[in-house]
């Protein structure tokens, strides 16, 4: 590699010297390849970050994991990347940055193998995100999934544990909207940059979860969607977790690599079953069949990781005979609508013939509870619940 000139070394050490521990941090997780453990290989052999920075490509060579394939990239990253641009992007978009030597790090991330060596907070992470769950699943997902997804976010929530997801569409979009209705917390690690939030129809959605909790990244901030990231960041979903809840998940599924994740950290893995002939369940019951532990209700996750304790309104997926899920008080009619309503459609004529209510009263009584959200109409007049 052809040799600097000593004065372009000499302004590099210079600008070293006003660095913060945290910028050269920025710096080397943007560098392709580094990562969090040769980041510590680094560190172990160097002794501190300023003094990676000085060393030349032939120190850099003698590191473990490093060689003569990576140290090149570190020299070239160290004097190529526009760290200006990067900070004018994090404090353009209100974003925090936390890096695995601070000491506000998640200390659940620290455990695992290959830890983030930068974390892009947008809101906040909290001591209480330590009790968290991670509900994902299929972005294809079926109205039962994305029902179910939903719910689970909201009673877990509600019992003070937070929501972590993908904020995919499907499952994912639908675990965080339920922390959300439960008015409590919920994080959403990404795929991209946090100035390149994806999908672009969750832009609004990753407002409103960062005020409730954090919207978080381990990428730059304009890096895109690209696919090889979502398999890398749900070794962070699964991190910051006690345990995984899939939902719903197709036999070749992201969500069954964040279960292997979990099960790579020691944690728990559960699967709500579903049907049968369903694409999106035969990962979920392929799950069960090896070994997850079946998950019904909130309290099937909660009892397994000693979470039993925590308060919380409801006892498990189904609600009380005389209410909506959200606690909303049903009239005698339209809680007899609503408990024959399912997941699967039905149309207006049937919920009539079953209930033996004229179809005006049904159109009324299905109209209340629609605008109360608790009931969903589908195309032809079937409802189903909400």
């Amino acid at each position: 590699m052809r040799r600097l000139p000593r004065w372009v070394a000499y302004a590099s050490t210079q600008v070293n010297n006003y660095m913060t521990d945290t910028e050269r941090l920025l710096i080397l997780n943007m560098i392709e390849d580094v990562g969090s453990i040769r980041t510590r290989c680094l560190l172990e052999y160097f002794g501190s970050l300023s003094k990676v920075f000085e060393a030349g490509e032939d120190e850099l060579k003698r590191v473990k994991k490093i060689g003569s394939l990576i140290a090149p990239k570190i020299v070239q990253g160290i004097r190529e990347i526009d760290l200006n641009k990067e900070l004018k992007l994090i404090k353009r978009h209100n974003v925090k940055v936390i890096t695995f030597i601070d000491e506000d790090y998640p200390v659940s991330l620290k455990n695992i193998h290959d830890p983030p060596v930068v974390l892009y907070v947008k809101g906040e992470i909290l001591p209480e995100d330590d009790i968290a769950i991670a509900i994902v699943g299929s972005r294809k997902a079926s109205f039962y999934g994305m029902q179910t997804a939903e719910r689970l976010g909201y009673e877990l929530a509600s019992r003070g544990v937070t929501i972590v997801s993908g904020m995919a569409r499907g499952i994912d979009s639908s675990a965080h909207r339920g922390a959300l209705k439960a008015n409590k917390r919920t994080i959403a690690v990404l795929g991209s940059g946090l100035a390149n939030i994806y999908p672009e129809e969750h832009i609004i959605l990753a407002e409103e979860i960062s005020s409730k909790g954090a919207v978080i990244s381990e990428f730059a901030m304009e890096t895109i969607p690209d696919r090889g990231n979502f398999p890398k960041r749900n070794r962070i979903i699964s991190g910051l977790s006690k345990g995984v809840v899939v939902v719903e998940a197709a036999q070749k599924s992201g969500a069954l690599i964040t279960a292997d994740c979990a099960l790579e950290q020691g944690k728990e893995v559960f699967a709500v079953p579903g049907k049968v002939d369903s694409l999106t369940s035969k990962g979920t019951n392929g799950l069960i069949k090896q070994g997850a532990k079946l998950a019904e209700t909130v309290d099937d996750v909660l009892e397994d990781l000693n979470l039993k304790n925590h308060p919380c309104p409801g006892s498990g997926l189904r609600p009380d005979p005389g209410q909506g899920w959200y606690g909303t008080k049903l009239d005698k009619t339209e809680s007899i609508v609503y408990n024959l309503l399912s997941s699967d459609p039905q149309h207006i004529d049937e919920v009539s013939d079953v209930t033996g209510l004229g179809i005006s009263e049904i159109s009324k009584t299905l109209l209340n509870l629609e605008l109360r959200k608790l009931v969903k109409q589908l195309p032809g007049k079937n409802y189903v619940k909400a």
